[in-house]
């Protein structure tokens, strides 16, 4: 897509820190960290969510995750470590091409990105798995 941020990233129209390349992504460090070491993995092909990732992608997603949370963590030695993505703005997605963030995660960094909820009834789940179950 010509006006999408992360296809001219992959283009080389907007330079990147790159940490990864391969044939099908490309792993750049996030100029808008929530912390050191903060990366992007993304597709080199237009995906807008992850339901637009093929099956080759979605197969290469989770050991290339695993390769870079390896590399940070051995690197960097954080505390923890977050692996999230969004699919779409209700969820928090602010930039429409599939990326997942691999975050470092160290003790008292300040970044909250759950809030707790209220316990689910038992019952609600048992209706709610039923309608779920695949």
């Amino acid at each position: 897509m010509n006006d999408c941020l992360f296809c001219k990233i992959i283009r080389g129209e907007i330079p990147s820190h790159k940490i990864y390349e391969d044939n099908t992504f490309l792993v750049i460090l996030d100029i808008f960290a929530a912390t050191k070491g903060h990366a992007l993995i993304l597709p080199k092909r237009h995906a807008t969510n992850l339901y637009e990732l093929n099956e080759g992608e979605s197969a290469e997603l989770i050991p290339l995750a695993k390769k870079i949370a390896e590399k940070i963590s051995n690197t960097l030695n954080p505390d923890g470590l977050n692996i999230l993505q969004n699919n779409g703005k209700a969820a928090g997605q602010e930039v429409f091409h599939y990326h997942m963030h691999i975050i470092p995660r160290y003790n008292d960094d300040g970044i909250k990105f759950l809030k707790s909820a209220p316990q689910t009834p038992q019952d609600v789940l048992e209706k709610l798995a039923k309608e779920l179950k695949t």
